[in-house]
């Protein structure tokens, strides 16, 4: 099965961009991962390994970022 990450912070941007992802997935072929960074700030060491700039984005299998619209950079996530 292939997996996919959604980090997010839970503005109303990313929960937006999340239902919407959500509902163009499959599900039942591509496990996604959702990430709340605001929430579990110990995986933003991880959001920047893949290259994280901002949430929302999406982190494909290939490691391709997708970042979507602009809700927040990743500093100020970590503030």
């Amino acid at each position: 099965m292939r997996k996919v990450t959604f980090y997010h912070a839970g503005c109303p941007v990313c929960v937006t961009a999340e239902q919407e992802i959500l509902n163009l997935i499959d599900t039942n072929n591509i496990s996604v991962d959702r990430v709340h960074l605001g929430e579990q700030k110990d995986r933003i060491p991880d959001a920047e390994l893949a290259g994280v700039q901002s949430v929302p984005a999406l982190v494909l299998d290939n490691r391709a970022v997708l970042h979507i619209n602009y809700g927040a950079s990743l500093e100020a996530v970590k503030s």
